[in-house]
């Protein structure tokens, strides 16, 4: 991993700098190219535009590392007036046949995961709530990932939930080198795994940190999946990756509604497009809220061109 992939992913968690970097007017302006903005009805409007351009969509409520049960409770609140909003959209009227055009995207650290004694339970019970939720308005969800201190808590919660609602996805993150072994134990019938290749700094002991290396896994971990009997999403904006993924599911003999792309907001939009005129499912992982600081300089961390983008900006700003 680069220095400065380090550096950024570090800024990430760094309360000083996340109160200098918000409070900057020119950093919402700049924010707005990867954010849908900080209301619901803003992501609400964004959904309504991607849906009729053909693309599915998967809205976060932008939040995470919950220290508090009444903030987590909020969160959750947020979440199902979220999808009540969400539901009311013309999403039954896209030909999907068993895929849900709409999905909400959760992290469970937001929902409570780390609160001390029983926040592993706590986390479980909110992402219930808004699973069920979910199934009454039509809408699928997908539990993301974090770093690799939450992945046995949160694929054990997934387990159990997916019990009541199969159709509940996760994500897997390419550059943990456990990722391999956990797509096959998660490939099975019915299961949605996004696949990315991941957003955090990681130790060595735990994760790949050699880009060969973890474009390497993505791969290897791709293969399990389309071999699978489950419904891959493939969550990448390298055009290596999304050749490669194209034989892959061809070779696999993967019919176009047995998989799906997925790509962020704000990135690669002409390719999303192009993908979606083609034929193919893409979904856009659409952010919003105020929280969007980590979220965004893990963006910026992923590529360089992200950063210059933003530092132009902030020079154009002042």
């Amino acid at each position: 991993m680069s220095a400065l992939r380090s550096t950024m992913l570090a800024a990430a968690r760094s309360a000083r700098l996340e109160r200098t970097v918000t409070r900057l007017p020119v950093s919402r302006a700049v924010v707005a190219r990867f954010v849908a903005g900080t209301t619901e009805q803003q992501a609400v409007d964004t959904a309504r535009t991607l849906l009729r351009s053909g693309r599915f969509v998967s809205i976060d409520h932008l939040g995470e590392d919950t220290t508090d049960l009444a903030s987590a409770q909020a969160i959750v609140a947020n979440y199902r007036s979220l999808i009540t909003a969400l539901g009311s959209l013309p999403h039954a009227d896209v030909t999907t046949g068993a895929v849900r055009p709409l999905e909400v995207s959760v992290k469970l650290s937001a929902l409570g995961q780390a609160l001390p004694h029983d926040g592993h339970a706590i986390a479980r019970d909110h992402a219930h709530q808004i699973c069920a939720a979910a199934e009454a308005a039509g809408l699928w969800v997908t539990v993301d990932a974090e770093d690799h201190t939450t992945t046995d808590s949160t694929l054990s919660i997934v387990r159990e939930l997916r019990a009541e609602f199969p159709w509940l996805g996760t994500v897997l993150q390419a550059y943990l080198r456990r990722t391999e072994e956990d797509c096959r134990a998660m490939a099975g019938p019915g299961s949605r795994i996004r696949l990315c290749k991941g957003a955090y700094d990681e130790p060595e002991s735990v994760a790949f940190r050699d880009r060969a290396e973890v474009d390497a896994s993505y791969l290897r971990c791709l293969a399990v999946l389309v071999a699978g009997t489950g419904y891959p999403m493939i969550a990448s904006h390298d055009p290596a990756v999304l050749g490669a993924a194209e034989v892959a599911v061809q070779s696999a003999q993967r019919k176009t509604e047995e998989y799906e792309y997925q790509m962020l907001f704000g990135i690669r939009s002409d390719e999303q497009q192009r993908l979606a005129d083609a034929g193919k499912h893409v979904r856009v992982y659409v952010p919003y809220g105020d929280q969007w600081y980590g979220y965004f300089l893990r963006r910026l961390a992923e590529r360089p061109a992200n950063l210059g983008f933003f530092l132009r900006a902030l020079v154009g700003g002042h």
